[in-house]
């Protein structure tokens, strides 16, 4: 629900209610003031307010998109709004008539934002699936992991949030400023693997080049001991990302290891990797933080989430949010100088008239079921 401030203030959002990956794009830009809309089924709306972190700063209603009243009334909010985001498979929006034809009928300067794990088209497009069958697909999958191991899913960030969610929420940003040069919207067929795949785009280059071999044999995917986490005396971990040889002499100093081998032959890794894990096993994870506390060393200890949030690096910079009791993520990225949106948890819109819908057709679809 937008209070006016952020740079997409005056936009308004229909979100068709679906799973994780939609919400999440919704939840980008109501994060940055536009004022998004969820609808969701009749059944599904309730006097209490929707507090899952994804639903912040949004309005929420129900309707039957199965009724042609209902059909109608969507189109409605629609001819007053600037984006739709439909997480539906293909064909189903057309089907429920709320297709993208149908929508820019009434109003051509929409921006409709289609989400799907496997596109619009191609021979995948109309079957089921879940993440990690789009990063298996997208070929993602096959590098995470140890070596000799079998591919190590990171549940469902890769597919579902940066290659889905966030890739629709970066194409609608693109619509909506090419309308300012066309007057016209456009539809955005963002799927979860082309998004996969576009997020490891160095690699395949690298892969191709022969830069970059087998899974969990490589510099950044635990392969080499100087980028890897390693567990402390008391069950805690620490990360290390010493790459460069400055951080790694550092770090090497601070441990008071001075006789390693050299670490440019691929031969004594496994030699330095021993070596590091006995001497992390040493101390406990506190004492490590105490040692590398001010230090280029590239170390940081490996914490969980409730201690991400008391962090002092993360509360300085107000990394982190609680809204109604629920430890957040703050909204990202920062828009410097610019205000904040209103993170309240999800509530009832009760006055439809300022997205077309006045009091009484309100109070008929009300009474026939049809909106909630």
């Amino acid at each position: 629900m937008s209070d006016g401030k952020g740079p997409l203030a005056g936009i308004r959002v229909l979100e068709l209610a679906g799973l994780a990956p939609g919400p999440f794009a919704g939840m980008m830009l109501a994060d940055h003031g536009a004022e998004v809309l969820r609808v969701d089924r009749v059944a599904a709306v309730t006097d209490a307010p929707r507090r899952d972190v994804m639903d912040r700063g949004k309005r929420t209603i129900g309707l039957d998109l199965k009724s042609p009243a209902g059909v109608e009334a969507f189109k409605t909010l629609a001819a007053n709004a600037d984006v739709v985001i439909e997480v539906f498979r293909p064909g189903v929006a057309e089907r429920l008539g709320i297709g993208p034809a149908d929508l820019h009928a009434v109003n051509e300067r929409l921006v409709y934002g289609r989400m799907t794990g496997w596109g619009q088209d191609g021979p995948l497009a109309p079957r089921a699936g879940h993440d990690i069958d789009y990063i298996a697909v997208s070929g993602v999958l096959s590098m995470l992991g140890r070596e000799g191991e079998r591919p190590t899913p990171p549940i469902n960030i890769v597919g579902d949030f940066a290659g889905g969610g966030l890739m629709l929420a970066y194409g609608i940003l693109l619509a909506l400023f090419e309308r300012e040069r066309t007057g016209r919207g456009r539809v955005i067929d963002a799927a979860m693997v082309d998004g996969a795949a576009a997020m490891v785009a160095m690699f395949y280059q690298a892969v191709q080049s022969g830069l970059w071999g087998p899974r969990g044999t490589n510099l950044l995917d635990t392969g080499a001991p100087m980028y890897d986490t390693y567990e402390t005396a008391d069950g805690g971990y620490m990360a290390v990302g010493a790459l460069e040889p400055q951080f790694w002499a550092e770090m090497l100093a601070k441990m008071g290891l001075s006789d390693l081998p050299d670490r440019d032959d691929r031969a004594n890794w496994p030699v330095i990797r021993e070596r590091l894990a006995a001497a992390f096993r040493g101390r406990t994870r506190a004492e490590w933080e105490a040692v590398f506390e001010g230090s280029d060393a590239c170390v940081s200890p490996v914490l969980s989430m409730a201690e991400a949030a008391r962090h002092p690096h993360n509360e300085a910079r107000g990394a982190f949010v609680e809204v109604d009791g629920v430890t957040q993520p703050a909204p990202v990225p920062r828009l410097l100088g610019a205000g904040r949106s209103d993170l309240a948890p999800a509530t009832r819109l009760l006055d439809l008239d300022p997205w077309g819908l006045d009091d009484t057709t309100a109070t008929a679809l009300r009474e026939a079921g049809t909106l909630a």
